[in-house]
């Protein structure tokens, strides 16, 4: 599997990617700037850029200027994922684009890659992270691993080694190294705590250093996935996945998601059926006497009515379906004002099993009581976002400005623009120099 999957990476040209494939990655791009631009002034953003030495060089480290590239890909990837805001593939059940885009990046900027390099890395890089994890779960999920750290190592190695070491035997080192770099467990998440920040951030920088090791020829274990010690033996049940590898080449990046809510995706079904009962009736949060939610199992088990930290709030649902339910939004800002106990305890969760059957289109049911007896009740099968209802372009410029208030977002067309100039020289318009 290593070796299909190098070949895959170490072939891939600029040209041969679907134009739909590139513009989309290229939307991902600008959803990163935009949510690692906010996830930049981030409390975890501030206590990780001032924990790491600063050192010189010629990355960009959003927000914060340049610095050396191991550091960038590291920050970069923890702005990312700080947020919750990031892009992410349900089958996969992880986020890519934090974890390829800082290593790409990075690697493009100290080797000098155009920017339609950094595109064609974008791509590799995105289709490793998630064939690797349609392999691996539910299996790998289910025995506490998270996704984006695990095979997002291997999805940032592949992006890096397609701009540093794109020899194919190169390719095979660079992913065999981050094999076994590949790390990250679910406890951080649901904890509610920082690690999580870091499981983007370091597989973004484990990614870039496989990729750096194997251009002075270190090696890494061909047979790092498939293995009789590999990553499927160790760290997968066996009747999680089934031992069928997916489609090489299927460019898995048109099926990526992107975000409105700055919670787990798990969320994101019950807050659109919330959010359209809201649009659609006029009633007050007083009037509310109960709110049922119907969904699936993984989704009703994020049931923490008391979370101690923002990223907890994160991960509740009662939580952030009270503060939608209030507030009538659900943004980074409102996370950070606190929440009401009383709002959240008239939210009931309950598992209904035919939407457990749906579990891998992510459905929920709301229904509202109101104290006069009117029951409202709204269902959605899949959260906006998805490639059944994706975001466009100008959607993702819209959610830049709003996370971002005063950037000039005239710049961004550069993203669209961009083809032959240096990646580092589209960096510098983006940041207005």
């Amino acid at each position: 599997m290593t070796r299909r999957l190098a070949e895959f990476v170490s072939s891939l040209s600029y040209s041969e990617i679907p134009p739909d494939a590139t513009e989309m990655a290229r939307i991902c791009f600008l959803d990163f700037l935009g949510v690692a631009l906010r996830g930049s002034s981030e409390m975890s953003g501030l206590m990780a850029l001032g924990a790491m030495s600063k050192g010189s060089g010629g990355a960009t480290i959003i927000g914060h200027g340049r610095g050396d590239t191991e550091r960038a890909a590291l920050l970069n990837g923890i702005f990312a994922h700080n947020l919750d805001l990031d892009d992410g593939h349900r089958g996969a059940q992880m986020h890519p684009g934090s974890c390829v885009i800082p290593a790409a990046l990075a690697a493009a900027e100290a080797t000098g890659a155009t920017f339609r390099d950094f595109i064609t890395a974008m791509v590799a890089g995105y289709e490793v992270a998630i064939f690797m994890g349609i392999l691996a779960n539910p299996g790998h999920r289910e025995l506490g691993f998270h996704t984006t750290g695990t095979c997002g190592t291997f999805g940032a190695a592949a992006a890096a080694s397609r701009i540093i070491c794109s020899d194919v035997d190169a390719v095979v080192n660079a992913l065999g190294i981050a094999g076994t770099q590949a790390a990250g467990l679910l406890e951080s998440d649901h904890a509610g705590t920082m690690a999580k920040h870091l499981h983007a951030g370091r597989a973004a920088q484990s990614g870039l250093i496989s990729a750096r090791l194997a251009s002075h020829g270190f090696t890494g274990a061909e047979s790092v996935i498939d293995g009789d010690e590999g990553f499927l033996r160790a760290m997968c049940r066996s009747d999680g996945y089934g031992g069928e590898a997916p489609e090489v080449g299927a460019f898995h990046i048109r099926n990526v998601y992107l975000k409105r809510y700055p919670v787990c995706r798990h969320l994101h079904s019950t807050l659109d059926a919330a959010a359209e009962i809201i649009r659609e009736n006029d009633f007050r949060a007083s009037e509310i006497e109960e709110v049922i939610v119907s969904t699936y199992r993984i989704a009703a088990e994020h049931d923490s009515y008391s979370p101690a930290t923002v990223e907890a709030v994160r991960q509740s649902l009662p939580v952030s379906l009270g503060i939608l339910l209030e507030g009538g939004e659900l943004r980074v800002e409102d996370l950070e004002g606190g929440f009401s106990p009383e709002m959240a305890s008239r939210i009931r969760i309950e598992v209904d099993p035919d939407m457990e059957e749906l579990r891998n289109m992510r459905p929920s049911r709301v229904t509202v009581r109101l104290r006069n007896g009117e029951v409202l009740t709204a269902y959605r099968e899949l959260p906006r976002g998805e490639p059944e209802e994706p975001y466009t372009w100008d959607d993702i410029v819209e959610k830049f400005r709003e996370l971002n208030p005063g950037y000039e977002t005239e710049r961004l067309e550069v993203i669209g623009d961009a083809d032959q100039e240096p990646v580092a020289e589209v960096m510098l318009e983006l940041s207005g120099r």
